[in-house]
C-alpha cells in the first residue's frame, strides 16, 4: 500500500482544531480595509470553521490524513 501523504496546499490554509473541526482564514484581509463598516470588519474577523461531517469536511478529511 503506498504511503499516505498530506495535501501540500491543504495542510498550509487549514488547521485542525482539538474537537475534530477545521479551522481557516477568510480571504480578503490584506488590503483596501479602511472603508467598510464595523459590522462587516466583525463578521470577516471570524475564523472559518468547517465542521468534520459537511462536504467540504469530507473533502479535507481526504487531502490531510495524517492530522
Amino acid at each position: 500500500m503506498p504511503k499516505l501523504k498530506n495535501h501540500s496546499g491543504a495542510k498550509k490554509r487549514v488547521r485542525v482544531t482539538a474537537t475534530g473541526k477545521y479551522k481557516n482564514r477568510k480571504a480578503g484581509r490584506r488590503h483596501l480595509l479602511a472603508p467598510e463598516k464595523a459590522s462587516i470588519k466583525r463578521e470577516r474577523r471570524e475564523a472559518g470553521i468547517i465542521e468534520a461531517n459537511s462536504p467540504e469536511g469530507k473533502f479535507l478529511k481526504k487531502y490531510l490524513p495524517m492530522k
